[in-house]
């Protein structure tokens, strides 16, 4: 028997079990104890049903390779390990030392276990693809077009594409001059044959094409809830893969589209508890909703990033602003007010800590997590009208946005690189904690430059150790999991990363 190669597809499926044996078929085609793929995917309500499951793994406990630490909570654990590689957050002290192995650079080195943050990567994004994705768009190939069908295969089509974005830029540097770069290995199909490393330029190839695909199947048709995927996030993955691409004119073209629809909250609702928890917000375009009875506790992005909460952020793990930002948000802005002023902390919230994320009711773990949102993409398409040349029209976008935030506020002085520069620091202000500092790092050519002193990284605060990383350079990859390795006969350590 063929072994399938990518250990994440021997990670049961929540919509149909898989039964694994070394015997003569390793699919037994009607097992006893388990639904077949033909009746998982029998039905549209079935098909329904599996795709809605395959939202739920967004945020689960153990997601991906099933290892329970409680730094293993899905895609917020991931953006949380992103943005604490970054410059621009840090840890207060040691805590009970979860995530300090991103803060430190020492996490994503270690590619032996099945719980270090390369294994978590790996599996979660891997999981995605095979069991959220192909299976689904295997087993619904040749079944009657409907609008539901339709939809159902676009959302698996955009999900496909989210999840090689995420494994491409945790994996390899940039795309733009790593083209012909080793990537990650392209399963397209339910396949036992071993795939090895795509380049950079396939991958992206892909990514392209099935947010192409997704666009089609999903235009025009309305979800149920901002729990899935609909054509406005489909073209905000757009819009951020063409930012990574250096694609401007695709980029501004498909960040604005994708807002359209969706109100910038207040300033009020900015600062409330449930400004970024709750999937109602009126700005959020793709989140995952999380009831009391769906909370993953003390193994969760809350316990981990909220210190007014009683969870790992109380208890010595708080997250903070670095002072050398925080001094570069006028006293005028809104967003100021979501860290902790200088001189007015405690013990349990110490100067410089974030509030801006935290769950709605204090005592209650109800809270909602966020994957995109409109603000995002103001400063996508700011951004890349500027790297256009085209100032006017960006500044107009980046007033639209940070005006709100900051009464007053005027972009009239920047222009050319000095206004690219404004905008990738509003981006850093405005988007702080939702997961895209590293990955901006890594596009920008910015390198790591964390600023040190009172109220930076270092002493009194947890040790980060590393405070400097040219660009380009090799800690800014994940290592490929060993088992990955040694299972994968296309793959040998060669393609290991250095």
């Amino acid at each position: 028997m063929k072994q399938i190669r990518l250990f994440s597809f021997l990670l049961l499926t929540a919509a149909s079990l898989l039964v694994v044996s070394c015997k003569k078929s390793y699919l037994d085609t009607k097992p006893s104890d388990a639904i077949t793929i033909d009746q998982a995917y029998a039905s549209i309500a079935a098909v329904n049903s599996a795709a809605a499951s395959n939202y739920l793994q967004t945020f689960a406990f153990g997601g991906g390779n099933g290892q329970t630490g409680h730094d293993n909570y899905g895609q917020k654990a991931i953006d949380l390990a992103n943005d604490l590689m970054g410059n621009d957050m840090v840890v207060h002290t040691q805590g009970y030392g979860w995530f300090n192995a991103d803060y430190n650079y020492t996490g994503w080195t270690l590619p032996n276990g099945t719980n270090t943050r390369s294994d978590q990567v790996w599996s979660f994004y891997y999981n995605a693809i095979l069991k959220g994705a192909i299976l689904l768009l295997d087993n619904t190939a040749n079944q009657t077009a409907t609008a539901e069908l339709e939809t159902l295969r676009g959302e698996a089509y955009g999900l496909r594409a989210w999840a090689y974005f995420n494994l491409i830029n945790n994996f390899q540097q940039t795309y733009k001059g790593n083209e012909s770069n080793k990537g990650v290995p392209l399963r397209l199909t339910v396949s036992a044959e071993s795939i090895g490393r795509g380049t950079v330029q396939e991958v992206y190839t892909q990514i392209v094409a099935d947010l192409v695909k997704a666009e089609s199947l999903l235009t025009g048709k309305a979800r149920a809830s901002k729990e899935r995927i609909d054509v406005t996030v489909v073209r905000g993955f757009r819009a951020r893969v063409a930012l990574a691409m250096e694609d401007w004119t695709t980029a501004a073209t498909y960040a604005k589209n994708a807002r359209q629809g969706y109100t910038l909250m207040s300033n009020a609702v900015y600062t409330s508890r449930s400004g970024f928890s709750s999937i109602n917000n009126t700005e959020w375009m793709w989140g995952a909703f999380i009831p009391a009875d769906k909370a993953t506790i003390f193994a969760s992005f809350f316990s981990h990033i909220d210190a007014t909460q009683f969870g790992y952020a109380q208890l010595g793990g708080q997250k903070k602003i670095t002072k050398d930002l925080y001094d570069k948000i006028p006293a005028t802005d809104i967003r100021k007010s979501v860290f902790r002023t200088p001189g007015t902390g405690t013990s349990i919230l110490p100067d410089y800590t974030q509030t801006k994320f935290s769950v709605p009711v204090v005592g209650s773990w109800a809270a909602d997590y966020l994957y995109m949102r409109a603000s995002e993409m103001y400063l996508i398409e700011a951004e890349a009208l500027a790297k256009q040349g085209k100032d006017a029209e960006s500044r107009v976008v980046l007033e639209a946005m940070v005006g709100l935030r900051n009464p007053g506020y005027s972009a009239a002085s920047f222009s050319g690189a000095a206004l690219v520069s404004e905008i990738l620091l509003q981006r850093r202000i405005e988007l702080w904690g939702e997961g895209f500092s590293l990955f901006d790092i890594k596009r920008t050519g910015a390198g790591l430059n964390r600023p040190t002193g009172a109220g930076n990284h270092g002493a009194p605060n947890f040790n980060p150790v590393v405070y400097q990383l040219a660009p380009g350079a090799a800690g800014f990859l994940m290592r490929i999991p060993t088992r990955e390795l040694d299972n994968n006969s296309k793959m040998t350590p060669a393609d290991q990363n250095p």
